[in-house]
């Protein structure tokens, strides 16, 4: 699924750039974002693996609740300085592409559910 391999990109992403977050922050902000960024693929396979269009669904939006909980750790980091402008744009135009995908995924699970 292109959502999944796009959010696991993005995770791989985030894990990479804050090994470079100071070390007072791994219990913290490190923690949060990469916990954050995981539950995005990790619910969509989990969603992906349920048998009802409504579970599916339930799943997916989970995962977009995760992106925009990992979208607001992104801002933050970029705001404390944590990350560069230029890797800034680009978690930030991967996370709202992921969510974008996401959105057209519940819409179409909900037209699923209704038919």
């Amino acid at each position: 699924m292109k959502c999944w391999d796009k959010s696991h990109t993005l995770t791989l992403n985030v894990y990479c750039q804050t090994k470079l977050f100071p070390k007072e922050e791994l219990f913290s902000l490190t923690n949060q974002i990469r916990r954050s960024s995981v539950s995005i693929a990790a619910n969509i396979a989990e969603g992906c693996g349920k048998s009802l269009q409504r579970d599916c669904k339930r799943f997916f939006e989970i995962a977009l609740g995760s992106a925009n909980e990992t979208e607001y750790y992104i801002i933050l980091s970029k705001d404390l300085t944590y990350l560069k402008e230029e890797i800034y744009k680009e978690l930030f135009s991967q996370i709202n592409e992921v969510k974008a995908m996401l959105i057209g995924l519940i819409k179409k699970q909900l037209l699923n559910i209704e038919s």
